[in-house]
């Protein structure tokens, strides 16, 4: 008795990536990869036009974010398996993706045994989190949260911005901006401006 055919599509910019995981895919009597797409509009137009059982899915793409393409693609499909796999390990964006529908969080460091034992999973309708993501989860979840405010400030300084500039450009007092320094340092734990960056762009809190 032939397997029911699990049927894939793998979203990733990068050419070597795909083809990695096609060929670890189509080695499987039980999967086949039916489309592949590079950017997040391709990605999109593929779902529609293939309606594939699970998704590959990456955060980094040209055009738009992995959690855009995920968003976009639910809404549409409801019902759509969608499991990401990116080397982002930032507990924000784990959390985003979870919270936008997503069915897994996987890092791209991981055996390939380990992702077709997800996709498989996810294909039966479970949710499936790694140990090593639920990790990043747990350090992270009694940290208090950036207000989109103090997010803003952060991606100023990122920039190269004094506090006098980051004043002017989003109309509020110099004051403000240091009062809003200094809680961005106490939540993120961070010494200075620089380990605070460096904290943010690694938890998924902003891209630089």
């Amino acid at each position: 008795m032939e397997p029911t055919i699990t049927r894939l599509l793998c979203v990733d910019d990068h050419p070597f990536v795909r083809a990695g995981l096609t060929t670890i895919v189509n080695s499987q009597r039980d999967m086949k990869m039916v489309a592949e797409a590079g950017t997040g509009e391709e990605a999109i137009a593929a779902y529609r036009l293939h309606r594939p059982d699970v998704t590959l899915l990456d955060l980094r793409l040209p055009d738009m974010s992995g959690i855009d393409v995920l968003i976009s693609i639910r809404n549409e499909f409801p019902t759509a398996r969608v499991i990401i796999l990116t080397t982002s390990e930032g507990d924000v964006e784990i959390q985003r993706a979870l919270k936008a529908g997503a069915r897994s969080y996987m890092l791209k460091n991981m055996p390939a045994e380990n992702l077709l034992g997800v996709i498989r999973q996810v294909q039966a309708g479970k949710t499936s989190i790694p140990p090593e993501v639920s990790a990043h989860l747990v350090e992270h979840m009694s940290d208090e949260q950036l207000s989109a405010r103090e997010v803003e400030v952060l991606r100023h300084v990122a920039g190269g911005n004094r506090n006098r500039d980051i004043a002017e450009r989003l109309r509020i007092s110099e004051e403000t901006v240091k009062v809003h320094l200094k809680n961005i340092l106490g939540k993120l734990g961070a010494r200075d401006r620089s380990e605070a960056i460096a904290i943010a762009v690694r938890r998924g809190i902003m891209q630089l």
